[in-house]
């Protein structure tokens, strides 16, 4: 046999025993169980870690007994009630007013706090134009917030889309998807 064919067969047997030897296996994960976070997702962003209780917070902040949790980067949601929208609109309806009147309200009477204004939308429509009616509905909040005197520096806004949306909901859960969630942020 002469060298080249002794190469060709080293070279295909070589390559078979690299082929049927595979990747190393994967590491064996931790049961999250018995992890410093327990169970759930990790205690990321959107985690199913319990938030705070508010009760725990001192006297007079205003926020006792409202049924707001805090999160682990520095949000407190629940204090504000979400503002809703018609199917496919980014108008506030005149009925939903009195909640951003409160926000400014809540804002006034808080000057060291400030408002994430997260838009929502149901689950109809592609992920691009949800996210994008999504930022319409905050960004409508936002100026509405405007006109009440807020200023612009206390007012974030972030588009969720459809994101959070239950998937093929009834009319009445859909409607609840379509909303601006009013977060407040220490």
């Amino acid at each position: 046999m002469n060298s080249l064919a002794f190469k060709k067969i080293f070279l295909v047997l070589l390559s078979g025993a690299a082929l049927f030897s595979g990747c190393q296996k994967k590491p064996k994960r931790p049961d999250p169980s018995a992890t410093v976070m327990g169970g759930g997702s990790g205690g990321g962003y959107g985690s199913s870690l319990d938030p705070l209780d508010v009760s725990l917070l001192a006297p007079g902040t205003g926020l006792e007994g409202r049924g707001a949790g805090f999160d682990l980067n520095g949000q407190i949601r629940g204090v504000l009630e979400a503002v809703y929208f018609d199917f496919d609109k980014s108008s506030i309806n005149p009925s939903e007013r009195a909640k951003l009147q409160a926000a400014a309200d809540y804002l006034r009477n808080n000057p060291g706090h400030r408002l994430l204004l997260e838009g929502h939308c149901d689950w109809r429509g592609t992920a691009e134009y949800n996210l994008g009616l999504g930022d319409r509905r905050a960004s409508a909040a936002r100026q509405y917030l405007g006109t009440l005197g807020i200023s612009p520096d206390r007012l974030e806004t972030l588009s969720k889309g459809s994101l959070e949306a239950v998937r093929n909901a009834d009319r009445a859960t859909a409607a609840m998807d379509r909303r601006v969630e009013l977060v407040v942020i220490q």
